[in-house]
């Protein structure tokens, strides 16, 4: 059995750490819909780099909002 374990691991980092899952995914596609809607939203060429900024951080402030909203 844990020998099963070890040769599943070897073949997890022989992949990148890519193991299954769909986290990355689902990821990604948040991202794109987030670049989507904050580069809708910008003004400026400068408010544009600041949507690209906020969509490859938005899982940390959607994760802050809802702690400070659960007052956790």
């Amino acid at each position: 059995m844990n020998e099963e374990k070890e040769t599943t691991m070897k073949e997890c980092k022989s992949r990148r750490g890519i193991c299954g899952g769909a986290t990355g995914c689902i990821y990604g596609l948040g991202f794109v819909g987030a670049a989507i809607y904050f580069i809708g939203q910008a003004t400026t060429f400068w408010m544009g780099v600041l949507g690209i900024l906020k969509a490859v951080v938005w899982p940390a402030m959607l994760v802050y909002e809802l702690l400070k909203f659960l007052k956790v």
